[in-house]
Order: structure tokens, then sequence, then C-alpha cells
């Protein structure tokens, strides 16, 4: 059985559990924010994961300041006790932590028993021993806090020299009023719903991130192709393009990237081996179908970037320098754009670009990157080796 001696504070009065359902809710809104704000790489809600708990804390004890003075204010009750056992903790330094379980008779009330953990100097550690009295103080509504008396007044002092008390028994302690069901049901209400608001806040983020992540990187490419003076768009991730001289694109779907294993290639072929109706006729026209339709196209500039593939091709009969795009070194374009990002002095790059062109006679692969510092760039040559780095600044 527990013995309370006083009237113990309720813990399922209303206050109470709107604390503890602000307090689950809290928990629940910023363990959600630090989760989802790592996921999906938002840095405020992330940082506010871990502001929101800590302004809780403050207003929480700025809150309870009140009560605390109130409870400072309570003179304390002042008893005899007597040692039932004693136990070192642990502890390195020169104030040890003892777990005593003490019987304590207040000189009013009924004696009882109660399990305290108080710090203890080594040097006085022998003089605490089973079956001694001491002399201790708790708060009258709060029997459960007692601390033991270290320098006790002397007539105190002479009445527990000379005190005989008898063991209370270990049922019979007094412990603190556990916080009860309700309240752990609201706390666990609130953390759920903190968490159920921060996902659903960010679930177009949360769920469309994770969606395209799933989806494979083998799925189709749009296409898209726009002959001389020409405007075409296939579908709604396709650009739409406006050239003087017959161009073409390919727009990847969320999720994918031109620097997936085998994707340009895919794509290169995509163009080069396919031409619009106009421009077949007009080869068909000239004799010149086999050479221009059989997928032998020369490029005069290609721009690869995160999901986008653009051709411009050279024009029947021009004298502009060209190169069959086919021949570039894609499998270096992958350690290109990474060095580029990592080398050139951009901490946080968000786009990368490469361009590759024959204007100067020799084939230049150029890679571009931006960042917060500015622009930075690298040139390779039609093997994919690094010739130039221009950093950043």
């Amino acid at each position: 059985m527990t013995i309370t001696a006083g009237a113990p504070p309720t813990h399922s009065t209303p206050a109470a559990l709107a604390r503890g359902f602000l307090t689950g809710g809290v928990a629940g809104t910023s363990l959600a924010a630090l989760v989802v704000g790592g996921i999906i790489e938002k840095v405020p809600l992330f940082v506010a994961g871990l502001v929101v708990p800590t302004v809780y804390g403050l207003l929480l004890f700025l809150a309870g300041a009140p009560r605390r003075r109130r409870e400072a204010a309570v003179v304390p009750r002042t008893a005899l006790a007597m040692i039932e056992s004693l136990k070192a903790i642990g502890g390195e330094s020169s104030d040890v932590p003892v777990r005593f379980d003490l019987t304590v008779a207040p000189d009013d009330e009924p004696a009882y028993r109660v399990e305290i953990t108080q710090d203890i100097n080594l040097v006085d550690l022998p003089d605490y021993r089973p079956r001694g009295i001491l002399v201790v103080q708790y708060p009258p509504d709060r029997p459960w806090r007692v601390r033991i008396v270290k320098r006790p007044t002397p007539e105190w002092e002479e009445r527990a020299a000379g005190a005989r008390l008898d063991s209370v028994p270990g049922p019979a302690t007094v412990s603190e009023p556990p916080e009860g069901c309700a309240f752990g049901f609201v706390g666990l209400l609130g953390l759920l719903l903190g968490v159920a608001v921060v996902i659903g806040l960010f679930r177009a983020d949360l769920f469309d991130g994770d969606a395209t992540a799933r989806q494979p990187s083998s799925s189709k490419p749009s296409v898209s192709s726009s002959s001389s003076s020409s405007t075409s768009s296939s579908s709604s991730t396709s650009s739409t393009t406006v050239v003087s001289s017959a161009s073409g694109t390919v727009a990847l779907g969320p999720g994918q990237s031109m620097l997936d294993k085998g994707e340009l290639r895919r794509a290169v072929d995509s163009l080069t081996e396919d031409k619009s109706e106009g421009d077949k006729g007009r080869d068909d026209d000239k004799g010149e179908g086999k050479g221009e339709g059989g997928g032998k196209r020369s490029a005069l500039t290609v721009v690869v970037q995160e999901r986008l593939l653009s051709v411009v091709f050279s024009p029947t009969g021009t004298q502009a320098p060209q190169f069959d795009p086919r021949s570039l070194p894609y499998e270096r374009f992958p350690a290109l754009v990474e060095e580029a990002r990592t080398t050139l002095g951009i901490r946080s790059p968000r786009t990368w670009q490469i361009t590759a062109e024959r204007l100067t006679g020799s084939l230049t692969i150029r890679v571009g990157v931006t960042g917060a510092e500015g622009t930075a760039s690298l040139e390779a040559d039609g093997r994919g080796k690094v010739v130039r780095r221009t950093p950043v600044g």
C-alpha cells in the first residue's frame, strides 16, 4: 500500500493534461521536423525541429517559476528518521550519490518508509550506518521529498542522539503519485498529432520525392525534334524549341538524370536515328536519304543538363566545324561533372551544364557549374581529359 500525508498534488487536472498534450505535441512536431527536413533537404524545417523544443522548454520553465516560488516559501517539516539500508551508486568526485531507505517518524503523523538519493561527502560517509538515526526535512504536502539535514540544530541533534525508532514495513512506502493513464494518453495523442501535422504539411515534397526515387531510370524518355524554322513539343516534360537549323531535344522525367549509366547514349541514338518527315523528303529528293537518314547526322553543338539533352545538327552543305555526336566520351561525363562540382571552389553547386563544340577547330567539352559563390568551369578535349580549369572568382 502507499501512505501519503497531506494533500498530494493531483496530476490529472485539466492544466496538467493540457501540459502533457502540449509536451507530446512539441516532441512529435520536433522529431518529425528533424526527420522530414533531413529527407527533403529543407534546412529551415530541420532548424525548426531544434528550435521549437528549446523555446517550449524555456516557456515551460518560466511558467513554472511562480509555482517554484510558492513551494520554496513553504516551511519544511523536521522529523527523525532511521536508516534501514544505504548503498553508494557511483560517483568519482568527493561527493558520492547514496541511495537511502529510510523510516521517517514525524511527531504528529504515522511513520512511513521512503527511498531517496542524496550526495554524501566521502569523509562523512562512515557516519551513516544502518539503524542510525538522522534528522530530515520535507515539505508537508510532498513527504516523499525527504532531505537529510547534515547540520541539525542542537535540539534536534540531541533528540537524534537518544532516539530509538521502530522499522516500518517495506510496503508502507511513500512515493510521488504517478501521472496516471490519462496523462500518458494525452501525451501520446499530442505526439501523434504533431507528427501527423508535419507530414501533412510537407506530404507533397516527401512522397513525391520518394516516388521519383523509386521510378526506374530505364523508363522511356520523351523525345521532341524540330526541323528548320519550326516549333515542336511532344509532351509536357519536353522543351519547345525554335531554331534556324535542324535540332533535337530529349527531356527526362522526374527522378532521372542524363548522368545515369547509359542514359546519354540512348538519348543521342534516339536523336541521330530519327528525323522529321520534312527532312526525309528533302533528302529523298536530293538522293541523300541514306547519308542523313541513316543515323550519321553531324552536330554543331551538344548541350547536356541534369534532365535535358539538346543537339543542334549541321544543315546540309554547311561548312561550319561539325562532329559526330556519338563520338563524345559520354562515359567520362559523370566524372567531369563531379570534378567541376568539387574542385573549383563552389561549395554548394546548384546547376551544371556540359557543352561540346568545335568552334575553334578541335573538339572542346566545357563543364560549367553555378552556386552561391558564382560560376566556375573546366575544359576537356575530345577524349574527356581535362586541359583547363577556371575556378570561381
